[in-house]
């Protein structure tokens, strides 16, 4: 094992970085923003879907509600989720191919504040972050993380969605392999509980960010407009959808101001630029390297020199550069996305560098079913829809899917046998009762997929 601090590349850019738990900062927005729409005559609407946008004579005027007869606006910003139903309404985003996206899974574990700083040797008002790459994940690309709360502990792995789809991985086997791994030892010191399992896809904006997101009167922010920034150990993802967001008030407000309100979203086009945003989540030098970083033969030569005499000599010469290198935006914004970057480099640099890791790590997640039988679900009408069970169409789901696996009969994918006229034939089966909401089945599988019913689904407790 090889630790290199990656102080400088997290703190480029960047004035302040706290960690939250989503549900609870959500919840602490909701009022706030409520309060603010409250002093002009507005409010916010909550436990309601909007599934689609209003138009009048081709143009778009508002959104349809599935519980509420429509709302007309002079603005629509869609901050609604990578799984953006309104994105995909106005022809902006679409579900696209695998290699567009990461699949996220995290477990949130439970530690008392005096445990996390202690065995984290931080401050009470301070907190630490970790990520992990290398061979521990059965070759397929990408990486953990690690990051204190106040009083539990985030962990997770975000992997290439096309690699976790390629290899037949399962979520919930890939994020134990991290948890049981002997260098979390000195964390968990043989205490492990699990406070809650969740998963969510993750837009690669080098491929999926839209260079003009918005239609009409609809602006697109955050996931739903692909930004969110995730290349190697930079990952910046409400970073990006906060100053996206207001880049999108602030143009509406010219906009307006200028008696012009349909010119918002080119104003916020204009301003995604002229901030650099655009920049970072889409690199000019990463569209113009791929050709060569990523191409199969020059893959499988840097493969070759890396793991030969000759590259772990040079992995042993450069050891402060290679730190400088991990540190360096410019660099790491065109990082490849292959094997090369988040496997075999890493495990080299560990094998020629680091040290072992001699401690034992004794902690036994919690099985998958148990997962999902923690989880709180307000289930209401199955809001996918499987339009081609066969195997070869939608057999991916079965693995790919957090909450699925093989032989697990608890999922919301399962492989099932059926009989034929003169054989059998292998086919995929939905209970949507378990879904967690992440998407994965919406591009690996054949299906019509949607939100869930205004106040239904999954209700996570920590996010």
């Amino acid at each position: 094992m090889k630790t290199f601090d990656l102080g400088d590349v997290h703190h480029h850019d960047t004035e302040w970085c706290d960690a939250v738990l989503r549900r609870r900062m959500d919840a602490w927005l909701a009022e706030r923003v409520h309060e603010k729409t409250r002093e002009t005559g507005g409010g916010l609407l909550s436990g309601v879907r909007v599934d689609g946008l209003l138009r009048e004579e081709g143009e778009i005027v508002g959104v349809t509600c599935e519980e509420l007869d429509p709302i007309t606006a002079d603005v629509v910003i869609a901050a609604d989720g990578v799984n953006s139903e309104l994105a995909r309404d106005a022809g902006l985003m679409d579900w696209g191919d695998p290699d567009e996206w990461f699949q996220g899974v995290k477990a949130v574990v439970d530690m008392d504040p005096e445990l996390v700083d202690e065995r984290f040797d931080v401050a009470p008002d301070d907190g630490v972050a970790h990520l992990f790459s290398g061979d521990l994940f059965d070759g397929v690309r990408g990486g953990g993380f690690l990051y204190t709360n106040e009083a539990s502990l985030s962990i997770g792995t975000v992997f290439h969605l096309d690699s976790l789809a390629d290899e037949r991985a399962e979520p919930h086997e890939l994020l134990d392999a991290l948890l049981t791994h002997p260098l979390l030892d000195q964390w968990f010191q043989g205490e492990y509980h699990e406070r809650e399992y969740a998963a969510k896809l993750v837009p690669d904006s080098k491929k999926a960010a839209h260079p003009s997101p918005h239609r009409g009167r609809l602006l697109l922010v955050g996931d739903a407009a692909g930004q969110m920034q995730a290349q190697g150990p930079i990952i910046k993802g409400m970073n990006h959808a906060v100053s996206a967001g207001g880049l999108a008030a602030e143009a509406f407000a010219e906009a307006q101001s200028r008696g012009n309100p349909a010119s918002a979203g080119a104003l916020y086009e204009r301003k995604l630029e002229d901030e650099g945003v655009m920049a970072k989540l889409r690199p000019t030098r990463y569209r113009l390297t791929r050709v060569v970083s990523e191409n199969d033969l020059v893959t499988r030569a840097a493969e070759g020199v890396l793991d030969s005499a000759v590259g772990r000599a040079g992995v042993r010469a450069f050891d402060g550069l290679l730190e400088r290198g991990f540190n360096s935006p410019f660099l790491l914004g065109m990082i490849p996305d292959t094997r090369t970057s988040y496997v075999t480099i890493p495990r080299v640099v560990a094998e020629e560098l680091g040290e072992p890791v001699e401690a034992t790590n004794d902690v036994e997640p919690p099985a998958l079913d148990d997962r999902i039988g923690d989880l709180t679900y307000d289930v209401g009408e199955p809001h996918i829809e499987l339009q081609d069970n066969s195997w070869a169409a939608s057999g991916t789901a079965v693995t790919a899917c957090p909450v699925s696996a093989r032989e697990f009969g608890g999922g919301c994918y399962r492989e099932e046998t059926i009989r034929t006229n003169g054989g059998t034939e292998r086919v995929v089966s939905l209970d949507t009762q378990p879904c967690v909401e992440c998407g994965t089945c919406a591009i690996v599988a054949d299906t019509e997929w949607d939100h869930p019913a205004g106040g239904k689904g999954v209700e996570f407790e920590e996010g």
